[in-house]
């Protein structure tokens, strides 16, 4: 795994299950979002709670995926996903992932979003929790 700065990072391992590879015998392209979905839950689990976002009535919006493929897996590797914040905005977020083996990378790439307001129907600003625990590990006062 790159060792960059990776403000918020979770780490995951991945267990490859037979319904994740197709025809080929390698996991589908589609199984990674399901894991980075899986990464994402765990990151808002430890760092911003959906019980907390509820009393605010907020929750997370995905607005885009970008995926690189790199090098396929099969049922016998074992994956380890990783999350992190890589930008982070006054209304927008966006975190980076990785899915890698001993192999070397397999899949990586970003997603970004926003808050929103359940009751208003808008978007809102990025919860002040949130912001906070960011700076704290970056130093970034913005």
């Amino acid at each position: 795994m790159n060792k960059e700065l990776r403000p918020l990072l979770v780490t995951m391992p991945i267990q490859i299950k037979g319904y994740d590879i197709d025809v080929m015998g390698i996991v589908s392209n589609i199984v990674y979002i399901r894991w980075v979905e899986d990464l994402r839950m765990k990151f808002l689990d430890l760092y911003w709670p959906f019980e907390e976002m509820l009393k605010k009535d907020q929750s997370p919006i995905l607005a885009e995926t970008h995926v690189q493929y790199k090098i396929p897996l099969t049922i016998y590797d074992r994956p380890v996903g990783q999350l992190w914040i890589s930008d982070l905005g006054k209304a927008k977020w966006a975190v980076s992932f990785e899915i890698a083996s001993e192999k070397g990378i397999h899949c990586k790439g970003q997603q970004n979003g926003y808050f929103f307001d359940l009751k208003k129907k808008r978007p809102v600003p990025l919860p002040d929790e949130l912001k906070e625990q960011y700076r704290r590990e970056t130093g970034n006062r913005n």
